[in-house]
């Protein structure tokens, strides 16, 4: 797991701590990885949403290509 440390200021408010902290996390990706992890999801549906978020991806560099 990811070590996410904010270093708080002599004169810095909680919220701005706070506010800081959360967009380090967000940048971190553990969100997404929280969620990622919050059910099961079988081999099957997992290489079958790869596959799908890559013809997305190819679809999108096509578009942008032209």
């Amino acid at each position: 797991m990811t070590g996410i440390e904010v270093v708080v200021g002599a004169d810095e408010s909680i919220d701005q701590v706070l506010r800081r902290f959360k967009r380090r996390c967000e940048q971190s990706g553990l969100k997404a990885e929280i969620r990622r992890h919050e059910y099961y999801e079988k081999p099957s549906v997992k290489a079958k949403r790869k596959m799908e978020a890559a013809r997305r991806n190819a679809r999108r560099r096509l578009r942008r290509g032209n």
